[in-house]
């Protein structure tokens, strides 16, 4: 990577000197041997998709992408609860609204009707869908090893298309000089 030093015009009346602003040029070229590791370590539907939409947008890249699914985000790979994942107001002030109703009976269900119509509206696949595509594009799903024992369960549990359940070690060593994500 190269830099390109420019400087910043000044306001008029300003005493000071500009600060010189460096503009990265990564040129033309895009390395063949990228990668981009994503950690999905959430398991809410609003926190669901920024991963898949990241990896799906890397792969159409020509990037070599791989989702490591922990904790919560076990729930995305996870087949008795990847199609049925929710959205929540409480603890989510980005859903705008008053912390309080979150506690209302029936909220989580309108927010996470809400999000799906949205999504949906957008031509965005749900969650088990999306992972086949991402698969189906040249994508790779791990599943953390602490996460399953902690959970109690077995590649068994996990969508067909989990190429296995790994050490965060065995996940960082096979992501060398990746750019990683945490979500």
């Amino acid at each position: 990577m190269t830099t390109t030093d420019t400087t910043l015009g000044t306001a008029p009346g300003t005493v000071s000197d500009p600060a010189p602003l460096v503009v990265p040029n990564f040129g033309d070229e895009v390395a063949a041997d990228r990668k981009l590791a994503i950690i999905c370590s959430k398991g809410t539907l609003d926190m669901a998709y920024p991963g898949l939409i990241l990896g799906n947008a890397a792969l159409g890249e020509g990037i070599e992408t791989h989702l490591f699914f922990t904790f919560w985000g076990f729930d995305m790979i996870t087949k008795k609860t990847q199609g049925s994942l929710k959205a929540t107001l409480l603890g989510n002030t980005a859903m705008h609204l008053p912390q309080g109703l979150g506690g209302i009976p029936g909220m989580t269900h309108l927010a996470t009707s809400q999000l799906k119509k949205a999504i949906a509206e957008l031509d965005i696949p749900e969650v088990p869908d999306f992972l086949d595509q991402i698969v189906a594009s040249g994508g790779h799903l791990w599943g953390c090893r602490l996460s399953a024992d902690m959970n109690h369960l077995t590649e068994a549990d996990l969508r067909d298309d989990i190429e296995g359940i790994i050490s965060a070690s065995d996940f960082i060593e096979m992501t060398a000089g990746a750019q990683l994500l945490f979500i």
